[in-house]
Parts: C-alpha cells; structure tokens; sequence
C-alpha cells in the first residue's frame, strides 16, 4: 500500500507548470509564500462545478476550504467549488460512495470501514498529518494515562469518534466492557462540566476550547489548562489519522475527474496554506459564514487546526506510510463492547494514492505556494467566555 509512483509524474509537471507560470506572468511574491500566482493553465471558459462535503457544521476546521473559496484559488484552477455542510446524521464518504458529492473529508478509519462494506472511496490527499483528539478530566479525577481510566466514567461521541479511546485501553491491558464504564457523551463538555463524567472526548481545536470558555463558579472566572488534566492519544501512539480528502474510485478512471481531483487538491492545499500564513483571516472567514461557535473560538481552533497539519515533512496532503499503517493495524486490533474490530483486514492497496497530491504539489511549487510550511509557528489566544 506504500504507492508514491507519482513523483516522477509530479517532477515532470513541474517543470510544464512552471514554464506556463512564467508564460503567464510568474509569481507575484518569493517562493515560499502561502499565496504566490493563482493563474492556472489556459484560460478558463467554463468552470466545473465541484461539491465537498465537510464531517461537520462550518468552523475553522473546515477553514482551508472555505479560503480556497474566498481568496478565488478554486477559481483561478476554473473550479466551481460548492461546500456542503455536514451534520450528526451525515455520513460524509457515504454521500461521496452515493454520487451526492465530488469529494468528501472523513477521518480514515471511518472511510476505511465504509470502504471494506463496499464503498469505491481513495484518500487522495491526508490534509491533518496528526491526531487532535484528547480526553479531558478535572485535576482532582488524578487521570494522567489511559491507565486511569479503570474504574472512572469515560465519555465518548460513538459515531467512530471513539475508535482511539478503544485502542487506548487496549494498549493499557484494560478490559472496555469490563474495566471502565462507557458513557455517550454529547457533542460538548455539558457532562464533563457538570460532573456526570469523569473525563471527556474532546478534540483540541474545538471541545477543548469549550471547557476554556466556560466560567469556573469556585473563582468565577475562566478555567484554565491548569484545571484539567488531558490524555493525548497522539502522544499516547494511538492516535489515527483524521480529516483526508477522499475521492470516487470509480471515477478516478475518467481523466477529466481526475483532472478535477488535482486542481481541487492543489487549489485546497493553498487554502491550509494561506490560513497558516493568515490565522486571524481565516477566522473570520469561518465566523462570516454562520460558524454556530463566536469569534474567540474559531481563532482557537484555527490556530490548533494548523498544528495538525504544519509543518508537514512530506508536503501538506502526503500520506506517510508509516501514519497510514498504524492507523490500518489499530483498526484492524482494537475491540470494542462487543469484540468487534473496525476493520476486519488490512485495508487493499487501491484504498489511498499519493499520485494525485504529488502532482498538486507540483503544481502549486510551480507556483510559488509553501507546501511544507517549516518555519510554521502558531499564535497565542485569548479565549472568551462562550467564546464570543
């Protein structure tokens, strides 16, 4: 499954990119830039119509995408990108597998589950190169390791958000059926806050922030990260590759959806990009789009989205084999309730490529667009309460 064939192909389309870059005009800042010349090659008559479906509502998780839009990338690829908001009962790689949508973002154990029941799903391009998902506790729980969580109240979101906190108990030799107590937690800190759990699933960039923002009735006051104590399943070492742009299988055969599929890639990559280089930009680019969360929050979860995906060793959208295999091999041994694994073999080695984001990349080199962010360096913020 480890399928790079593509950089040759890409190396190759640089060098014609970056001969129609200069036919065009060039570049308008240094190489290295998050925004660098737009143009694409030839002129554009007709766009083609394009449709993403997101996981979930519109936040600055989402916040690459939605600057492709606004800062006109995906029109200067001649793409006609509509984003598709997402919700509790969407199921975003089944919209895609259904021909509801051109590309859809999904964490990839969920994908590959859908892909191993028969959806003709590829990860053309993994944007978050790390886990962000956390279990938060109150200091005075004393849970510092999935270890501690025998015997405690463990929330989690079901929906295959919980396939990491199964692979964590696991790891630490406990039982989830019999050493913990599995509770279904709302998609907030609610239950945390209110001591029906003893610690929460949370995701750094947003949940998380959720906590920060409330007001601590002993001080009144914000709590603060000193307040909690929280299990990283990423440092952990089980923590499993998350939000990738999946594509049709089917399709991927036709040229002119392939096409599509890189001009997509490359117009999105430059939108993570340019939101790395403009955190402040893309939040309220998010909070202009009716994000349900304030201003606060979604600077927050810019910031902390960015850390999932800068800086990116192999180029931003590159599936490390490495990443991809553990992800596969804890999908495939870690039990939940009833003895079930998410994956019952190793996924096929059709079931991601790296061909379409290497000439993405090669393209967007041609353009003087930063792929590898390595001077990448977040922001410090100040969180509101609610965050307002």
């Amino acid at each position: 499954m480890r399928r790079i064939k593509g950089w040759k192909a890409a190396a190759a389309g640089l060098v014609a990119l970056s001969l129609v870059a200069a036919a065009c005009g060039g570049d308008d800042e240094e190489s290295g830039g998050s925004e660098g010349s737009a143009a694409p090659a030839g002129e554009c008559e007709t766009p083609t119509p394009v449709k993403l479906q997101l996981q979930w509502f519109t936040q600055a998780q989402f916040a690459g995408y939605f600057a492709a839009v606004d800062q006109g990338f995906y029109a200067a690829q001649c793409l006609d990108v509509t984003i598709v908001e997402g919700g509790v009962d969407i199921v975003p790689q089944q919209q895609l597998a259904d021909g509801a949508v051109d590309f859809a973002l999904s964490w990839v154990p969920k994908a590959l589950a859908s892909r191993e029941a028969g959806a003709n799903i590829v990860n053309i391009a993994q944007i978050f190169q790390r886990s962000g998902t956390l279990q938060v506790s109150f200091k005075d729980k004393g849970i510092t390791s999935p270890a501690d969580f025998a015997g405690k109240k463990i929330g989690n979101w079901g929906f295959g958000n919980e396939f990491e906190i199964f692979a964590a108990l696991t790891k630490a030799g406990l039982d989830p059926a019999a050493d913990v107590e599995l509770v279904q937690q709302q998609f907030d800190m609610a239950a945390l806050l209110a001591g029906d759990i003893d610690a929460a699933e949370a995701m750094t960039y947003n949940e998380y922030a959720q906590v920060l923002e409330a007001v601590n009735p002993d001080t009144g006051a914000l709590y603060t990260p000193e307040d909690f104590n929280v299990v990283s399943y990423e440092a952990e070492g089980v923590g499993m590759l998350q939000d990738a742009i999946w594509a049709s299988g089917e399709r991927l055969a036709d040229e002119a959806y392939r096409a599509t599929a890189v001009k997509f890639v490359a117009a999105s990559i430059q939108g993570w990009a340019f939101c790395r280089d403009n955190v402040q930009a893309c939040a309220d680019i998010v909070v202009s789009k009716g994000s349900k969360l304030g201003a606060s929050h979604q600077l927050w979860q810019m910031n902390e989205v960015n850390k999932l995906i800068w800086p990116s060793k192999g180029g931003a959208g590159m599936i490390d084999a490495a990443a991809w295999d553990r992800t596969a091999k804890l999908s495939q041994e870690t039990k939940n309730l009833e003895g079930s694994t998410v994956l019952t073999k190793a996924p096929d080695a059709e079931a991601y490529t790296n061909d379409i984001v290497s000439e993405a990349m090669a393209l967007l080199q041609g353009l003087g667009v930063d792929v590898i962010g390595s001077s990448y360096a977040p922001i410090t913020v100040e969180l509101k309460e609610g965050g307002a």
